[in-house]
């Protein structure tokens, strides 16, 4: 569903990516994990469209991902710094979103409005920025998106909240075969979420398999220690 192929990104003379492939199946819970500065975010702003690779390729339900709108009709993106309309409501977003989205579900954006406990009146921008990240998850995830991409998803969230949102989230991966692809800089919070992971540091994937493989590989590790390993023994 999503495939990275020899991606190579340099910025001043200094390569971001450097020859990185990955693939992601149709209905798995992708885990991107590495450090800050390691390359996720640079990753995912190919696979959203924002950024055009120097070598290789991105696709996505078998579509290049540049300039092109059917890609962008079936994913979602929740970015870690966050963007809403001046002076909207979620109120006011549902409806823009109405309009524009085809596949936008009315009843499982009052169902997740129920869940998360959000106010739909009030401008979102002066929401905590625990309830912004709520917000995008509830617009994003209303939307419907065959593809959903998530940039550390859950910086903000409580535990209570984070196991509401996994839930929901899950939930589509079940009923609708959602492919998602997660991003973090930490390996626990995404155990009993992901069925497979990449480990990426200075812009190269060290690792890509099934998370009970990646465990199997040192079953006495923690899985901070097995991140470590896998860092090649840096710090993070």
């Amino acid at each position: 569903m999503i495939r990275v192929t020899d991606l190579t990104k340099s910025f001043d003379g200094v390569k971001a990516l450097e020859g990185l492939s990955l693939h992601v199946e149709k209905g798995a819970v992708y885990g991107l994990i590495g450090p800050n500065g390691s390359g996720k975010t640079t990753l995912i702003k190919h696979l959203t469209g924002v950024m055009a690779p120097d070598s290789g390729s991105c696709e996505i339900a078998g579509m290049p991902v540049m300039d092109n709108v059917e890609v962008k009709k079936i994913t979602g993106y929740v970015p870690d710094e966050l963007y809403f309309f001046a002076n909207y409501s979620l109120k006011d977003m549902s409806r823009f979103l109405e309009k524009v989205c085809p596949s936008w579900g009315r009843e499982r954006y009052s169902r997740m409005l129920s869940d998360l406990g959000l106010p739909e009146t009030g401008k979102i921008s002066r929401f905590s920025k625990g309830m912004q990240k709520q917000a995008a998850f509830l617009l994003t995830m209303s939307q419907r998106p065959d593809v959903l991409i998530l940039d550390e998803p859950i910086d903000g969230l409580d535990p209570i909240m984070r196991r509401k949102v996994w839930g929901c989230l899950l939930e589509d991966v079940a009923d609708r075969q959602m492919t998602v692809l997660i991003s973090s800089h930490n390996l626990r919070e995404l155990e009993g979420i992901c069925d497979s992971v990449g480990i990426i540091n200075k812009g190269k994937l060290l690792f890509e398999g099934k998370l009970d493989e990646l465990k199997g590989k040192a079953k006495d590790m923690s899985l901070e220690e097995l991140f470590f390993y896998e860092m090649g023994g840096e710090q993070l």
